[in-house]
């Protein structure tokens, strides 16, 4: 699941069961997780002109607080492999984000948000710590060996050969209306206008800050069929392409590799990645740029796999109690002024 609030937390310390506060939605091993800090991490996605109702409201705050429990069990991996971000890192990455927005703008939607400036740094922070133990603890144990490429050549052998230009692209599709299939990791779904260009505006900033788009298409796209695939279309002929919406089509087209653009067609969004672009023509593993494709698509599927699991094993080894999903389910469905669960359940 991507973590995308983490602006919205202070550092979590310990706390015993027994002291666990009224005003506590969820614990994560004696570490509490507050109504102020889901309501904070809610008003950071929040778009300006949004008006959901009550329940579209604690939906979304059920998923930022499920986001936020396996934020805080990531961050105390982190400290337990004593994985630190440091100050150069942090402010490389901080100046990076916001290079393209103008300071009197920037502002202006922390005021709006009702967050500083502190509050971004820090979750900065957060997100690239968190990075970083998926990359020792996952990515760095996964190999692709010259067999793996040359299995999957022998197995794929035809869609290497070119009958003309090609692209490769992957997507994240956002609808303005509730959909009848979702297909995401995280179940989110936009319901109106309002809520899908916030999702919008809310992808594109992770996207700035380094979140890998296959994970939030994972964990985000309302395409049922791509959404899975970490929003991967595979490679489009050019004659497939040119039947594409034209605003979609040209995006693609005057795009260069890695190059992520939004599209608006008709209210659907669509956030699509040029991975790579390929020639007419044989190709085959002696190719780097083939090979080095493989590789990646291999690699990319390994991951997506092992950290689907490492993150489920480890939120198994913690015990969580999550104080309003009990509570909304006892109201049922209204908003609850909590009062602590008892302890030992996950």
């Amino acid at each position: 699941m991507t973590l995308l609030v983490g602006a919205c937390r202070s550092t979590p310390a310990a706390t015993p069961a027994a002291s666990v506060s009224a005003d506590a939605w969820a614990v994560v091993d004696g570490r509490e997780i507050t109504r102020d800090e889901v309501e904070k991490a809610y008003r950071r996605i929040s778009q300006a002109n949004s008006a959901p109702s009550e329940d579209e409201a604690l939906t979304a705050k059920l998923n930022l607080l499920n986001e936020l429990i396996v934020q805080d069990i990531l961050l105390a991996k982190a400290r337990e492999l004593k994985i630190e971000l440091t100050d150069a890192e942090l402010d490389t990455a901080y100046a990076d984000g916001r290079k393209d927005i103008p300071e009197e703008a920037f502002q202006q939607e922390l005021t709006r948000r009702n967050l500083t400036a502190a509050d971004m740094r820090e979750g900065l922070r957060r997100d690239l710590t968190m990075q970083k133990v998926i990359e020792r603890e996952v990515a760095s144990k996964i190999t692709v060996t010259d067999d793996d490429v040359a299995a999957f050549f022998n197995a794929n052998r035809a869609q290497f050969n070119r009958a003309e230009e090609a692209f490769r692209i992957a997507q994240i599709v956002v609808t303005p209306g509730r959909d009848t299939e979702v297909n995401n990791r995280s179940g989110d779904d936009a319901t109106t206008p309002q809520e899908a260009a916030g999702k919008v505006q809310m992808l594109m900033e992770r996207l700035k800050s380094g979140a890998s788009f296959g994970d939030l298409a994972a964990d985000f796209s309302e395409d049922p069929q791509t959404a899975p695939r970490g929003g991967d279309l595979g490679f489009v002929p050019v004659s497939a392409l040119e039947q594409a919406p034209p605003p979609l089509r040209d995006a693609i087209k005057k795009s260069s590799p890695g190059t992520v653009s939004s599209v608006n067609v008709g209210g659907t969004h669509t956030i699509v990645l040029l991975v790579a672009r390929e020639a007419a023509g044989q190709r085959d593993p002696s190719m780097p740029e083939v090979r080095e494709g493989i590789a990646a698509t291999l690699r990319g599927r390994k991951e997506q796999l092992l950290r689907a699991a490492y993150l489920t094993a480890i939120r198994n080894d913690v015990v969580v109690v999550n104080h309003l999903a009990r509570r909304l389910i006892e109201s049922p469905g209204q908003m609850p002024g909590l009062a602590p669960a008892a302890p030992g359940a996950r």
